[in-house]
């Protein structure tokens, strides 16, 4: 599992047809408080809800992490208005099962299909980083997540247990 190299920061704005991934900054600190702190939002979520002070330390986390790794959390906005929609990105789990593909955005953006173009975003970046394999985890009873990930491409490969909660993994492999 080789690391890529960071990557120059133009290269790092992704643009899909309706979407802006920008890298986070402490000026999205606002918005990323209000997202994460809103149980609609983050009580599934590795985790669950976070305090303020979690997610300023957080966002500091992921600037270091793009600093180190080329890739990361974007804040995703709505090209079209500006709109702060919520996350999307590549993360490294803390129980090592590897590097993961993770979005969360506004329960309002449900059934526009910005979950999935903003994961389709971050998975093809991930892949173009170098990642050969790209893992993502959504609990069982969560379709919506789960049909994002199967669209885009990811296969399910593993489960295990949560704080009661049946977790199913899913897998994106690089083509060689």
């Amino acid at each position: 599992m080789g690391h890529a190299h960071p990557v120059p920061l133009p290269a790092r704005l992704v643009r899909t047809p309706r979407l802006t991934l920008v890298p986070p900054g402490r000026e999205n600190l606002p918005d990323l408080i209000r997202l994460k702190s809103d149980p609609r939002v983050f009580e599934l979520m590795l985790h669950g809800i976070r305090s303020p002070e979690r997610t300023r330390e957080e966002l500091e986390d992921d600037i270091d992490f793009w600093a180190v790794r080329g890739y990361g959390t974007w804040c995703v906005f709505l090209t079209e208005t500006g709109e702060f929609l919520g996350i999307a990105g590549l993360m490294e789990r803390p129980d090592g099962r590897g590097t993961a593909l993770r979005f969360a955005l506004w329960p309002e953006c449900r059934g526009h299909g910005y979950a999935r173009e903003a994961a389709r975003a971050g998975l093809e970046f991930g892949h173009r980083a170098g990642l050969a394999r790209i893992i993502a985890v959504a609990w069982e009873e969560n379709h919506a997540s789960r049909q994002v990930l199967r669209d885009i491409g990811m296969a399910e490969c593993d489960a295990f247990d949560n704080r009661g909660r049946r977790m199913l993994v899913y897998e994106s492999r690089m083509e060689t």
